[in-house]
């Protein structure tokens, strides 16, 4: 199943970064705050259609988000968020 956004929004699925501890000890997910990073997985008719926002990101890219922005929702035991184009402050170039 695809999830395909409307006009100007984005879904992306959020990355798990392990923590670790200054005495090397790494955390759990559930011990520490989510990630406000997350993978591009797919983008809305209206961001690929204007011409300003063309290129700004693409599938596949890690982008760093609002964090309380988007609607969260679980599709075939992944999750995902829905976010505003507007709500991606920024692309972790490689």
């Amino acid at each position: 199943m695809n999830l395909k956004p409307l006009e100007d929004k984005v879904v992306i699925k959020k990355v798990e970064q392990e923590e670790t501890t200054a005495s090397g000890i790494v955390l759990p997910s559930s011990a520490k705050e989510e990630s406000n990073i997350a993978e591009v997985i797919a983008i809305g008719k209206g961001i690929s259609d204007d011409e300003k926002k063309q290129g700004e990101i693409s599938i596949g890219d890690k982008v760093v988000f609002s964090k309380y922005a988007g609607t969260e929702l679980e599709l075939e035991e992944e999750k995902y968020t829905i976010i505003k184009f507007s709500d991606i402050l920024a692309v972790i170039e490689k």
